[in-house]
């Protein structure tokens, strides 16, 4: 990978993060994405090019706005940086009954883990088509295959990203462009441990028995998946080994979707 670019949304930690790190150890020059405390930030960027001998930009995009991220594209192609590498990672979750879902959350959810990724994809089309060479790797989830009850928007999205990754392989099957997902079940994200934590104060219980109980409910492993498993699995689907592989959806869930 040594030489391509790689945007990844959603990369200032957790999944992305690790993604980032991966696809870093490669030799892939990143675009870094996300919010957060900018020293936090500009001390991870300079960390990430150091470590890896790689250029490593960061752009604080709100990709809810398409006309955010076409400036985004802009920018670097003005900059003379082509995205070889995209990967749609950036998500947010809002839990509640269908019957009282906020419709301001269904639209939130909607526009970043939905459609910020069509338009990703749509401004990153034409430079990869134009180099002949592209990566394309949407961050589902085991619920886009399945589903959870009080998660109507994550849901949604989630398989609408399925469907969405198996027409963007279709149409770029004949040429060196791949497209497909990744569907991961419970990582131990900061958000995600925030839960465990949460869980074991209202019960009463030690932080590891929640993480048990937490993952008992879904995943039969009773492991997380970490960012890291994750980014590796993202740099199989990058290199060559994986060109023929075109709108799979990648489960790596502990067993969540065997059930």
């Amino acid at each position: 990978m040594k030489g391509k670019t790689a945007l990844v949304t959603g990369s200032t930690s957790g999944i992305g993060l690790g993604i980032a790190r991966s696809l870093a150890a490669r030799g892939a020059n990143i675009v870094l994405n996300g919010f957060g405390d900018a020293a936090e930030i500009e001390k991870l960027r300079a960390g990430l090019a150091a470590e890896h001998s790689v250029t490593v930009v960061y752009e604080n995009v709100d990709l809810t706005r398409p006309p955010e991220i076409e400036a985004l594209f802009a920018r670097l192609a003005q900059a003379g940086i082509g995205v070889d590498i995209l990967v749609n990672n950036a998500g947010i979750q809002h839990v509640a009954p269908i019957e009282s879902f906020p419709t301001d959350r269904w639209d939130a959810v909607i526009a970043l883990n939905l459609s910020a990724a069509f338009h990703a994809i749509r401004c990153a089309m034409p430079g990869m088509k134009a180099r002949g060479w592209g990566r394309i790797v949407n961050i589902a989830s085991a619920h886009g295959l399945v589903a959870s009850a009080e998660k109507v928007a994550y849901v949604a999205a989630k398989h609408g990203i399925l469907g969405m990754t198996k027409v963007v392989a279709l149409e770029t099957a004949r040429t060196s462009i791949t497209c497909n997902a990744i569907c991961p079940g419970w990582v131990l994200t900061p958000l995600v441990q925030k839960q465990i934590d949460a869980r074991a104060q209202q019960a009463g219980i030690t932080a590891e028995a929640a993480k048990i109980a937490l993952l008992s409910e879904k995943q039969p492993s009773l492991e997380f998946v970490t960012p890291e498993q994750l980014g590796e699995l993202t740099a199989f689907l990058c290199s060559e080994a994986a060109a023929q592989v075109r709108g799979a959806a990648y489960t790596m869930d502990g067993g969540w979707t065997a059930q």
